[in-house]
């Protein structure tokens, strides 16, 4: 599967494409699980590690995993900075399934690539790869009729209908659930996406 050209955007610079800040989802994370204990954490399309490396700041055992190589290796430059283990791997959202649990699954801005076709297949590989009393942490952009499309060349991107995450945690306890409009200049031009944000604990 081929997504945006990352493995070009990341190899451009020795800067950090989306910053090195983590997101607003990672404050939620820690107040729904605080790392008072062991937790294993994986990030799904961890693009060049902020959130990753962040969690693993904080105390979490973290696994993260993108489609880019460029983009694994400044995982992994950045956790050595930043003096923490991230065990940052390369793999394919549409072909990488979940072979052990974790006590959080965590993604921001990726969910969208997946296959229609694969989207039910690979939720339900990430809940029963969760274990009991585990979050999963997710958003995904949304379908809007007045949202103009993103001056990226995102063709392979599916955006997902408003409310359609939530639908798959029908049986788990929803945290939080949100939708929101956000500002956006990843390109250099300012515009917007719609987004839903979940966090659903596995009881």
């Amino acid at each position: 599967m081929e997504y945006h050209d990352y493995e070009k955007v990341y190899s451009a610079t020795d800067g950090y494409y989306w910053g090195s800040a983590p997101s607003q989802m990672c404050l939620k994370v820690i107040s729904l699980m605080p790392p008072d204990k062991h937790l294993k954490l994986l990030d799904i399309g961890c693009g060049e590690g902020k959130d990753a490396v962040f969690f693993a700041r904080c105390g979490y055992d973290v696994s993260a995993f993108d489609l880019s190589v460029a983009g694994i290796e400044k995982v992994k430059r950045l956790a050595a900075d930043a003096n923490v283990t991230v065990n940052a791997f390369t793999a394919d959202i549409e072909n990488y399934r979940l072979d052990c649990n974790y006590d959080i699954l965590y993604s921001s801005g990726v969910l969208h690539y997946l296959s229609l076709e694969l989207r039910k297949e690979i939720i339900d590989n990430y809940r029963l790869h969760t274990n009991t009393g585990g979050l999963n942490a997710f958003n995904v952009f949304i379908e809007k009729p007045f949202i103009t499309p993103p001056p990226e060349n995102e063709e392979h991107a599916r955006l997902w209908l408003s409310g359609q995450l939530l639908t798959y945690y029908h049986n788990w306890l929803v945290e939080d659930f949100s939708e929101s409009i956000i500002d956006c200049d990843s390109s250099g031009i300012l515009h917007k996406h719609a987004m839903n944000t979940l966090y659903a604990r596995k009881l």
